[in-house]
């Protein structure tokens, strides 16, 4: 039985309503902390930078926001934006409903480079800077390694990658665990609290940092949409219709890869937002991934500020790790939508 494609109207107050709590989260981003201020006067100071009217913030406070809650909700809209439209485009190019954004192994060589990063293996790294970096150069080999494997020839097909993805995966988990195994408490405790993720260390440098490949790699995944509606069909199908299959395939992947690898680098390890969000706009818009992509960028983002705000306020002063949070929100969620989804084409 074919499902009905939503009216118009409904996709319209689905956008309405999403970008209304993408609005909702980035004010709860600013205002909530465990400093109080005034959610008028930080909306006023927000319009006085826009060169409308002026603030009431003191210098402390107006340095609370700038400097420590801006940066840190707008690289939480960044993450949670990639890592949902990412998850989209990967259940579309390997028509897998349980697909996500670390499907390849990029949480896998993302964990570890940072692990090789703090536990300073042979004593070469000495400063926390390098964890980020490591930590993208090693899903980014990762994701490398897999296409190696599984993605070659004019007839590869996203079976054999996805088997390439977990046994790349199982290595290199492998490798990380030998590390953990030879560290010591304390860096083991540090590699443990950036594979939970976090937002705490954000600033406006981690941001300028990811916001290139954030920016590129989601119009590239958002403008593969109608290709991915083709591609539904069936590879062959797909191929028959002129389709370019694997140049798709592969542009595709490693644009979701790459920006992927860049949040994963500054944040560390957040699940479920890749898997989740992309099936709850499908079941509110219906099964065109020309509406889900862009809708799941909105999405992710508002879930993922959301998610941040209740991380660092329910047990403030102290913080639960991002990935603790989405991990308790995503999980009876993603139960649920299993329950009624629409089954994708086989």
């Amino acid at each position: 039985m074919i499902a009905t494609p939503p009216s118009g109207r409904r996709v319209v107050l689905v956008v309405g309503a999403t970008l209304a709590a993408l609005v909702v989260a980035m004010v709860c981003g600013l205002v909530i902390g465990p400093t109080s201020i005034a959610t008028m006067r930080v909306i006023g100071d927000v319009f006085s930078h826009l060169g409308l009217g002026h603030s009431t913030l003191t210098p402390t406070q107006s340095e609370i926001i700038w400097q420590l809650r801006a940066p840190r909700m707008v690289l939480g809209l960044l993450a949670g934006a990639m890592l949902a439209v990412a998850g989209g485009t990967y259940q579309g190019v390997f028509r897998n409903p349980l697909a996500d954004p670390y499907l390849l192994g990029v949480a896998a060589g993302a964990g570890l480079g940072a692990t090789i990063a703090i536990v300073d293996v042979g004593g070469a790294v000495v400063t926390p800077s390098w964890t980020p970096i490591l930590a993208f150069v090693g899903a980014l080999l990762a994701v490398a390694v897999t296409w190696a494997i599984g993605g070659r020839g004019l007839r590869s097909s996203t079976a054999t990658l996805i088997l390439a993805g977990v046994a790349v995966a199982s290595l290199f988990t492998s490798a990380q665990t030998f590390l953990q195994q030879q560290s010591s408490t304390t860096s083991l405790a540090r590699v443990y609290i950036w594979l939970l993720g976090s937002l705490a260390s954000a600033s406006w440098s981690s941001v300028t940092l990811v916001l290139p490949y954030v920016v590129v790699c989601v119009v590239i995944c958002v403008a593969a949409g109608r290709a991915l509606d083709v591609m539904s069909v069936g590879e062959d199908e797909s191929r028959s219709l002129g389709l370019p299959v694997r140049r798709v395939r592969l542009i595709v992947i490693v644009a979701s890869s790459l920006g992927t690898a860049a949040i994963v680098s500054a944040v560390g390890l957040i699940g479920f937002v890749g898997i989740i969000v992309p099936h709850i706009v499908r079941l509110l818009v219906g099964t065109s991934y020309r509406r889900i992509l862009p809708i799941s960028v909105a999405f992710g983002a508002a879930f993922l500020v959301f998610a941040d705000t209740i991380a660092r306020t329910v047990l403030a002063p102290s913080e639960l790790p991002l990935g603790v949070v989405t991990a308790i929100v995503g999980a009876p969620v993603f139960v649920i939508i299993l329950s009624l989804r629409r089954p994708m084409a086989p």
